[in-house]
């Protein structure tokens, strides 16, 4: 069962196989092309324990705010939530406090002097548990280094990847 007390959201970018981007169909497949090569970007939550929850993938070049309502969406509950600096707007603070929760987010500084007090550094500090689900992840070469063709194959293979994670906890 995953504990809600803190969700942690972050993105992790993956190369994705030049033989993957030839997937006969019109649609992107969620392989962004920039000048970095073609890559997707995993967005995902951990809760307290550093455990996955939920997921979502798009194009190696979209923002990271672009999808963090629809992985709020998908929380069974909000308490608080711990984002790194890609995650601090105004309108996303306002939906998780609509939707009953708090937020732990860096300030960008953005030439203004932002107090030091703000935030909850002490518990910012623990944003390494999403860190260190991605790190876990990238050791399926499968994962980070993406072969599959088309998203819902590579998403399979992503929710594997995190089932393997949760494993340990009912063994």
């Amino acid at each position: 069962m995953a504990d809600f007390e803190w969700v942690f959201l972050d993105g992790s970018i993956v190369r994705a196989h030049q033989h993957s981007t030839v997937a006969a169909s019109s649609v992107t497949e969620q392989i962004g092309k920039s000048r970095g090569g073609n890559t997707t970007k995993i967005h995902l939550a951990v809760d307290s324990g550093g455990l996955p929850i939920c997921f979502d993938l798009s194009e190696g070049q979209r923002n990271d705010i672009v999808h963090v309502e629809s992985l709020v969406e998908q929380l069974e509950e909000i308490n608080t939530v711990i984002c790194d600096k890609g995650y601090d707007s105004k309108a996303f603070r306002d939906f998780v406090r609509r939707k009953g929760g708090k937020t732990v987010i860096a300030k960008r500084n953005c030439g203004q002097d932002i107090s030091k007090d703000t935030m909850d550094w002490c518990l910012y500090k623990y944003r390494h548990l999403i860190e260190n689900a991605f790190a876990r992840i990238k050791h399926y070469l499968a994962i980070s280094s993406r072969y599959e063709k088309l998203e819902r194959n590579y998403a399979n293979m992503v929710s594997l990847a995190f089932m393997l994670m949760w494993l340990p906890m009912y063994c």
